[in-house]
């Protein structure tokens, strides 16, 4: 890669960004990094340009894409954070101090790894932007993992699973998870990766004609209509997903139904459900596949209406459907935050806090646990695991973990709450305080205002670490 490259890659995405100074940024790095070289052989400016690169495609703000391109300088170069200041102001400072404060993981022990997950939480706290250098830094990372050996090969990629797309996903970056998650999944079960990869190309073949004339009959459906369509296109399943979702179905293919998925981008949330209406006036839907997740959003805030239907003879298609924002969001998350275009009206960090409480629950977990392993496996339940989206009775949504059950729900509401819970209604039946949880739930919570603490029973059924700790802390007492 070129800097002209990346000059035509940032201006393609944004026509008013100041290529001079992104140029500036290049001619730094190039000096400050010359002579060194990566395993590859290739000279190290290459890593800070696709680093630069990535967060371009991205669409994300000059200011981002230059803290991209120098993010490597301080720690190790000659050059220091206050010549970097003095050269490109506070902000780009500020963004490559946070990144170089994250280090480069280093696998020497638990604990030297489990610290670098704490330093890489707190910059998440402090400023979301370094994550997004810290994410594109890792793609150029595993897409050059090849000349490592083996063994470190394995470990980078393992981490990229279980750390870094746990985390683009709960910020709502859909596409880059699907990105690290299939960069690492050849490393980390190669014999896996392969049989998948060519059982997925014989279904490929057969499926691309199907679903140009299934993409043409919808277009003709939604014409007469006269619905106005942005674009139509087929989208492949992200290979770990879809090995992940393979698992769950003894590795069937028949059980898989979005294979290929047909995404609808329309302009308006009223023309979403008026193609819904008209795809389900047309093909019978599939019971139990309909999702409206515009009513409805995901905790990470993904919007769309799903819907599987037996479509073209007989064959059965999820369609996908959501405007142009919508879509955006699905594809970028948080990034979308701080594209170019949005520069002059960013969320404040508070309202990013506030919309990632999560990163909040890092915060508290990293104070409260003080053995290593415990805390890899809380934030591996609590933070990284999958999750589901449960109502209060007012309405609220309430963000789990997947298994959580009525008092990790109550716990999570408030700790009096937990404390004082004697039993629970879901979708207002009387249920038994273990029952495990299901996206969509509504909770009600019974307490007993005379009840002092938990029971320690629960501990046999509880999730989540903050219901865990809560129920210890009064087991000590």
């Amino acid at each position: 890669m070129t800097i002209q490259t990346l000059l035509k890659e940032v201006k393609s995405k944004n026509p008013k960004a100041d290529l001079d100074l992104i140029r500036l940024a290049y001619d730094f790095a190039e000096e400050a990094h010359r002579g060194q070289k990566r395993l590859s052989g290739e000279n190290y400016i290459q890593h800070s340009l696709a680093t630069a690169s990535n967060l371009a495609n991205l669409g994300l703000s000059d200011t981002i894409i230059i803290a991209g391109l120098l993010h490597d300088v301080p720690e190790d170069t000659a050059k220091t954070i206050e010549d970097v200041e003095k050269e490109f102001g506070k902000e780009v400072a500020a963004l490559v101090k946070g990144t170089t404060k994250l280090g480069k993981i280093k696998y020497r022990g638990i604990q030297r790894y489990i610290e670098n997950l704490r330093k890489m939480f707190l910059a998440m706290a402090d400023d979301i932007r370094i994550i997004l250098i810290k994410f594109a830094d890792r793609i150029h990372n595993l897409e050059t993992l090849a000349p490592l050996p083996e063994e470190k090969r394995k470990r980078i990629a393992l981490e990229s699973l279980e750390i870094y797309a746990p985390i683009a996903n709960r910020l709502g970056m859909g596409e880059l998870k699907g990105r690290l998650e299939d960069l690492s999944f050849p490393y980390v079960l190669p014999e896996e990766y392969k049989m998948l990869t060519r059982r997925v190309k014989e279904r490929f073949k057969e499926e691309e004609q199907y679903i140009k004339k299934a993409k043409k009959e919808v277009e003709e459906l939604l014409r007469e209509e006269k619905i106005e369509v942005v674009s139509i296109h087929g989208r492949a399943k992200h290979l770990y997903s879809l090995y992940q979702k393979l698992l769950k179905h003894d590795m069937d293919f028949n059980e898989i139904y979005d294979l290929i998925a047909i995404r609808i981008i329309v302009p308006t949330i009223s023309a979403c459900y008026a193609t819904l209406g008209i795809i389900h006036k047309n093909w019978k839907p599939l019971k139990g596949r309909i999702k409206d997740y515009i009513a409805t959003p995901k905790p990470n805030g993904y919007q769309s209406l799903h819907t599987t239907v037996f479509c073209l003879e007989g064959q059965v298609v999820e369609f996908q459907i959501r405007t142009p924002k919508m879509h955006e969001h699905a594809e970028f998350g948080i990034a979308a935050h701080f594209h170019y275009k949005e520069e002059g009206a960013l969320k404040s960090k508070k309202d990013l806090r506030k919309e990632f409480a999560w990163i909040k629950d890092l915060i508290l977990i990293q104070k409260e646990v003080k053995d290593q392993n415990q805390f890899l496996e809380s934030i591996k339940t609590d933070i990284f695991q999958n999750h589901i989206f449960v109502f209060t009775p007012k309405g609220d949504v309430i963000d789990l973990p997947e298994g959580s059950t009525p008092v990790d729900f109550a716990y999570h509401v408030h700790t009096d709450l937990g404390n004082k819970c004697t039993g629970t209604k879901i979708n207002e039946k009387m249920s038994k305080l273990d029952t495990k949880l299901k996206s969509g739930d509504m909770v009600e919570i019974i307490m007993d205002k005379k009840r002092k603490h938990p029971s320690t029973d629960w501990l046999e059924f509880v999730k989540t670490h903050l219901a865990k700790e809560r129920i210890r802390r009064y087991t000590k007492r």
